[in-house]
């Protein structure tokens, strides 16, 4: 799958079964169920899931706690806007997309 073909399935009203979490977070992020999407990457102890989690907490305007998840990557919280950092995150996370 490619950032596209993720794209146009959320025209779905559920996810794409092959998704992982990470990708299914922002999925319903997408949605617009935030709720849900934290659900997914809540205790999910993966740098994906992290950084799927920091992003929902900067999304919800919780600064501190976005801090705490980016810090936990390593990687320094991202400045970009929330549309910009939600397309970076389907990008890197997609398999078709991962560097060898």
């Amino acid at each position: 799958m490619n950032a596209s073909e993720f794209k146009s399935s959320l025209a779905q009203n559920e996810p794409p079964p092959s998704l992982e979490a990470p990708l299914r977070a922002l999925w319903w992020d997408a949605h617009g169920d935030w709720e849900r999407a934290h659900a997914e990457v809540d205790e999910l102890e993966t740098r994906s899931g992290m950084m799927v989690h920091a992003y929902l907490h900067r999304k919800q305007g919780e600064a501190g706690n976005a801090a705490y998840w980016y810090h936990r990557t390593g990687q320094p919280a991202r400045e970009t806007s929330i549309a910009d950092e939600w397309s970076a995150l389907v990008a890197e996370l997609l398999p078709t997309s991962k560097k060898s």
